[in-house]
């Protein structure tokens, strides 16, 4: 297991949250937390790349972000589940805006 979790978000989200200092409970776009029951999110670059090529490809990239999530600061148990053949980690729960330890651009896909 990782140290470091990554999620996608959509930037209007994540700035709303980090705004009022509420944790973020986007799952994926357009599904919130209570829609999904986790959020949805990457062990590395390489499956969140493949997340942005299946399931972001029309969505503009100026829109998006890569959060970089500190693992120890979230209160919500992460559990790494099987999908499309990997094993990728969902939390179980909202993560506080304190445990984003960096914000970056999405990266590119092919």
């Amino acid at each position: 297991m990782s140290e470091t979790l990554l999620h996608i978000a959509e930037i209007a989200r994540w700035e709303e949250a980090r705004a009022t200092g509420v944790s973020y409970t986007m799952s994926t776009l357009g599904r919130t937390l209570d829609e999904e029951g986790f959020i949805h999110c990457s062990a590395d670059l390489d499956q969140a790349r493949g997340v942005l090529s299946r399931f972001y490809a029309g969505t503009d990239p100026a829109t998006l972000a890569l959060l970089v999530i500190d693992v120890s600061e979230l209160d919500a148990p992460v559990r790494y589940e099987p999908a499309d053949g990997d094993l990728f980690p969902h939390v179980y729960g909202p993560i506080p805006t304190s445990a984003v330890i960096e914000v970056r651009p999405v990266p590119e896909t092919r």
